[in-house]
């Protein structure tokens, strides 16, 4: 598919996605991971579109969106006085909350791609140095050095690089580093998995409701 075409259609997708989801005033599993998901596909989107439809190179898309980001942070500080997802109790503390993940997930493709190309460490390399980052602020917030809301974030900034990493490393052919199982065999069987988790989320979800009732 054209990438312009695509980035309209994933725009459709994830505008639809947020509609409903800010349609609803309590979470929903189904309707909120449905919007996490086109946020992470039009996230990688816009950072792919950025380097093959204007030859970004990696390293300035990196540098480009992690400056979205910490504007985004910086201007959400400044008027909730806090980051934390406990937090997101009203529609605008809930907009920038969105904005942030829409922006994690354009930094991590974009992260993730320099690493494996521009660094030329290949796909699973990247996901191994990725993990270890996530597991290095896992240690600093148990060990204090890190206060919850930095270690969090910083990890959910690096989930997608991992992510990412990791199904391309099991999608591509092997002449190119992967294990050539294919990308839409791949792809189909991540979603079904997620659909597996959000159903059963959505199971324990309402037993909670009928237990609090």
């Amino acid at each position: 598919m054209d990438p312009a075409v695509a980035l309209v259609c994933g725009g459709a997708g994830l505008a639809a996605s947020l509609a409903l989801q800010f349609a609803v005033n309590r979470y929903v599993p189904w309707i909120y991971w449905t919007a996490v998901a086109m946020v992470s596909v039009f996230g990688t989107m816009a950072a792919d579109a950025v380097h093959v439809v204007l030859g970004v190179p990696y390293a300035a898309s990196v540098a480009f969106f992690l400056t979205v980001l910490a504007v985004v942070f910086v201007l959400w500080y400044r008027t909730e006085k806090t980051l934390s997802i406990h937090s997101v109790d009203t529609r605008r503390r809930e907009t920038f909350y969105w904005a942030t993940v829409l922006g994690t997930f354009a930094l991590g493709t974009a992260a993730g791609d320099w690493t494996a190309y521009s660094l030329n460490l290949g796909y699973f390399s990247s996901a191994a140095v990725f993990a270890v980052l996530i597991g290095l602020a896992g240690f600093a917030y148990w060990r204090d050095w890190l206060a919850a809301i930095p270690a969090f974030w910083f990890a959910y900034i690096i989930t997608r690089p991992l992510g990412a990493s990791f199904a391309d490393w099991t999608a591509v052919s092997p002449n190119r580093g992967g294990l050539g199982w294919g990308t839409g065999i791949v792809s189909l069987a991540l979603a079904a998995l997620i659909g597996l988790v959000v159903a059963y989320l959505t199971r324990t979800s309402r037993a909670g409701r009928r237990a609090g009732d």
